[in-house]
């Protein structure tokens, strides 16, 4: 056993002797790790042990072993890495600025079950045979998904999507590159107006990161109920009541489903309400509420605008028999007012590819849909639509024309 090995296992014991838990207190285990390695230190001096090194290193790798996540901890530190994800102990991957890589990692089962356990210690969820699926949210935001055998074929696999903030408000997205300045203003208008919005695109292209420098745009005396399946969302206002869902438990009882928190939601007197993302028939729910007045948003996995549309007209029939396109076609015409596209590059960079209104009116069942930003030769330009209710537009003290226009550039 190596010098680092050695007092791992005596910083172990010591926070164990001490009752320090190292996950909430990490000071304190950092507190422990530079006094054993301080003494050890010492007694290597004296002869007859191993030395640890460059002691600076022994504490940072001790440290993460103890209170951190071991060897993936400093992709967690890495503010450009994204996202991780285990397909086996022996290939581990990361995104570092959207581009994926495959790491020089390797771990065993032990190893991986040991920090997937570490990771859920302080979200209350498991995951075992009778429940093998597992979200979660870890203390500095990150969102755990594990799946286990024998849904896998052999290995647990495990992806941690990290909350890396790099924007919160519109104008830092005009500052990546996502958006353009022209569709950040209209877009900041239309929050204020009060038009419901869905935010559409595949796996990190940055859906949520798009709602939550939409929701800074709600006029400050405005009261938010957000609904998700985990927390992600990080609403800036006030006045906001975040909502998740919650698994059943070990007797099958207790679930909360997202239709649940749009139910409740309704309950609690929102000005606005966020859905996270909506997969199932939590979409009759969202559209119920933004046909009654609400103003809403939400995000969705869709191809592009239109399809966004075509999915909501869709989802909404999983909830029974006794809804049809006949009431949900028309609610969705009526209901949103907004789509905004955005998309995930090959070089890793995240766009805005279009911004459609829903003009309210349906043609043989087909929701007509009207573009205002389109990209054209890999830019977000205008184009000929115009959104709905100019009048919600009026009262909140902006002219759309010359928003949209020249001088609105």
């Amino acid at each position: 056993m190596d010098a680092v090995a050695t007092v791992e296992l005596e910083v172990r014991e010591l926070i164990r002797r001490r009752g320090i838990d190292p996950v909430a207190d990490v000071a304190g285990a950092r507190a422990v790790v530079q006094e054993a390695v301080a003494d050890y230190d010492d007694r290597a001096m004296s002869g007859g042990l191993p030395t640890l090194g460059d002691l600076d290193v022994a504490v940072k790798s001790i440290t993460d072993a103890v209170a951190g996540f071991g060897q993936l901890q400093k992709y967690f530190d890495d503010p450009r890495v994204e996202e991780i994800w285990i397909n086996d102990p022996k290939r581990i991957f990361i995104a570092r600025d959207g581009v994926p890589e495959l790491t020089n990692i390797l771990l065993n089962e032990d190893q991986v079950r040991d920090l997937v356990e570490r990771m859920l210690r302080t979200s209350g969820r498991r995951v075992d045979l009778s429940s093998p699926f597992v979200d979660a949210v870890l203390p500095d935001g990150s969102r755990l998904h594990v799946v286990i055998p024998d849904i896998t074929r052999e290995h647990w696999a495990v992806n941690i999507r990290k909350f890396v903030v790099k924007a919160d408000r519109l104008e830092d997205l005009v500052r990546l590159g996502t958006l353009t300045r022209p569709a950040a203003r209209f877009l900041e208008a239309s929050v204020a107006a009060g038009l419901n919005i869905i935010v559409a695109g595949g796996t990190q292209a940055g859906k949520t990161t798009l709602l939550n420098c939409l929701s800074a745009a709600v006029p400050p005396r405005d009261r938010i109920v957000t609904c998700e399946e985990v927390f992600e969302l990080k609403v800036p206002q006030r006045d906001v009541v975040s909502m998740q869902c919650r698994q059943p438990s070990l007797e099958g009882t207790g679930e909360v489903p997202l239709r649940r928190l749009v139910k409740e939601a309704l309950r609690m007197r929102p000005s606005r309400i966020i859905v996270g993302e909506v997969r199932q028939e939590e979409a009759l729910d969202l559209l119920i509420a933004l046909n009654s007045g609400l103003p809403g948003m939400a995000s969705i996995h869709a191809n592009s605008a239109r399809e966004a549309i075509t999915k909501l007209c869709t989802l909404p029939l999983l909830a029974g028999e006794n809804v049809g396109s006949r009431f949900v076609v028309p609610t969705v015409a009526g209901s949103i007012d907004l789509v905004i596209h955005a998309t995930l590059e090959r070089d890793g960079t995240r766009r805005v590819r279009e911004i459609a209104a829903v003009p309210g009116r349906v043609e043989g069942d087909v929701v007509e849909m009207a573009e205002i930003f389109t990209t054209r030769g890999g830019v977000l330009t205008r184009a000929d639509g115009f959104p709905p209710h100019l009048d919600r537009f009026e009262r909140a003290g902006f002219d759309v024309a010359a928003l949209l226009s020249d001088r609105g550039q």
